[in-house]
Parts: structure tokens; C-alpha cells; sequence
């Protein structure tokens, strides 16, 4: 048995066995460590999975929180930490109780096995529409499954607004200097103007009222980014 060092060594696995029953699955959106998303009969099932190398308070209060983004809501851990070799069944009822789903990762050498332990039941409160808007709304306009879930972001993840933070400045990058509009137009990016006047980044500079090029910041970070995007796809 292989004793996983970080939580992205669980990422792969789950989502592997989530494709295989038809699942999209992407890592750390809105903070969750992994979503899969099914269509079931018109709507979307949403399910979300935090990532944790130990059980502890931390990790079961943080799934509780995701209630209010899904009902199906998971926590997956090494099958070989200690509390769970020692008292898995009362890890079980405890986990259950909450009305929380339990994953075990099993990873060897070769083959790595997950296996769903329980499913999510009896508490379901109420759901924050906007927060799962929100939820739904980064999934499917990513591009790519840009993160592993549990990855630390330290410059920040490969969000779907830094995507089309990158498509303005790939245009600005070719043309130069342009309008919002001018972009909006061209790669057809209706935030153009607003990705524009905010500069979240630092990466456009204003040459004139409404007219706007690529900073410094903006052509060193492209090259990053565009090596990570490309990297994700």
C-alpha cells in the first residue's frame, strides 16, 4: 500500500472512478476541493468531495458547510490513516449521522481503488441558490479541469475568469491596444470592457479613455499562464 503524501494523491483516482459513471468532474471550484456534475433526468446532480489525509473536526465541519451547495455531499480519506483502520465502524456511524458520504482511497503501487463506504442521507438543509448558481456557473464556463482538487493555489487558480482574463490579453498582446469593445467584437468576450476597467490582475495598462494595452505584469504572467492552460487541457 502506498501512503499518500498530499491530498491531490486522491484527486486522480476519484476522479477516474467518477468518470466512469458518467460524471464532469473538475477540481477546487468555489473552494471545494472536487465537483462532479451529472445530468439525471434534466437536472443536474452536483456532487462535491473534500480531500483530507486525516479525519478530524476541520474536515467534517467543512463538508457540513457544503450542504448548502448539494445533498451529496463526500469526504474521502487514505483507506490505511490510523482512526479508520482502528474504529472504522464507529467512524462510519459518525459520518453517517451527519448525513455525510464516506470515500476510502486505496492507492498501490500499480492499481489505486476507491470505494464509496456510504452515501449521503438524512440531513439536508436548505441550499444557498446563489452560492450553487455560483457553483455552476464556474464549472461550466472553465475550460479544462485546471486544478487538482486539494491543490494549495498559490498564485491563484486557473479560474474561469482568469481564462478570459487570458483571451484579452492574448488579443492586446497581438493587436496592441484596443477598446473593450473592439474585443468584445473580435473573440466575442462580453466581459471584455468590465475584465478591462477592474485590471483584477494588473496586467492592462490605460493609454487613453477607453483604450487600454498590456502592462509589464500582463506580458511576463501571459507566458505563465498560458503554459499552465495549455498544461490543463
Amino acid at each position: 500500500m502506498t501512503i499518500p503524501r498530499q491530498e491531490t494523491d486522491l484527486y486522480l483516482p476519484i476522479k477516474q472512478f467518477l468518470e466512469t459513471r458518467d460524471y464532469r468532474v473538475k477540481g477546487e471550484i468555489k473552494d471545494c476541493d472536487i465537483v462532479a456534475v451529472k445530468n439525471s433526468g434534466g437536472d443536474e446532480q452536483i456532487l462535491i468531495i473534500e480531500l483530507k489525509l486525516k479525519l478530524n473536526i476541520t474536515l467534517l465541519m467543512q463538508a457540513v458547510e457544503r450542504f448548502t451547495l448539494s445533498d451529496d455531499v463526500y469526504i474521502a480519506i487514505p483507506k490505511n490513516i490510523p482512526i479508520y483502520k482502528k474504529k472504522s465502524k464507529q467512524v462510519k456511524k459518525l459520518i453517517a449521522r451527519l448525513g455525510i458520504g464516506l470515500i476510502i482511497v486505496d492507492i498501490q503501487k500499480s492499481q489505486s481503488y476507491v470505494e464509496v463506504v456510504c452515501n449521503p442521507k438524512d440531513y439536508q438543509p436548505r441550499k444557498n441558490k446563489p452560492k450553487q448558481k455560483a457553483l455552476l456557473k464556474e464549472f461550466s464556463t472553465r475550460i479544462g479541469d485546471t486544478q487538482e482538487g486539494g491543490a494549495t493555489r498559490k498564485k491563484g487558480g486557473l479560474t474561469a475568469y482568469r481564462q478570459r482574463t487570458i483571451r484579452v490579453a492574448q488579443y492586446l498582446n497581438e493587436y496592441h491596444q484596443a477598446t473593450g469593445a473592439e474585443i468584445h467584437k473580435n473573440i466575442i468576450e462580453k466581459q471584455a470592457n468590465s475584465i478591462l476597467y477592474q485590471n483584477y490582475y494588473g496586467w492592462f495598462d490605460k493609454i487613453q479613455r477607453g483604450v487600454y494595452g498590456l502592462s509589464k505584469t500582463g506580458k511576463e504572467e501571459l507566458i505563465y499562464w498560458l503554459a499552465i492552460q495549455k498544461n490543463s487541457n
